[in-house]
């Protein structure tokens, strides 16, 4: 018997920020996805920022996508310059 907690399934409904943000850029980014679901995804996505930002996610990852990084470079910063 291990004394070890059984691993929680990705799937599970555990208010994860970083998987709910991983999973809302994979739709934004794919181009099979409609534009009904992107325009869904974005709040969603946007949403995760503040939790990413205060556990130090974007100090140690690199947003590949372009037009990603850009989207959520902007949207910190206008986050800043309201709690500012």
């Amino acid at each position: 018997m291990s004394l070890l907690p059984a691993p929680t399934p990705v799937h599970a409904s555990r208010g994860d920020a970083l998987t709910d943000f991983v999973a809302h850029a994979q739709l934004m980014l794919d181009p099979a996805t409609p534009e009904s679901v992107r325009r869904d995804a974005e709040p969603r996505l946007l949403a995760q920022l503040p939790t990413l930002q205060a556990l130090g996610v974007f100090e140690l990852f690199i947003i590949r996508d372009p037009a990603l990084r850009a989207l959520v470079h902007d949207e910190l910063q206008a986050q800043r310059t309201c709690a500012a």
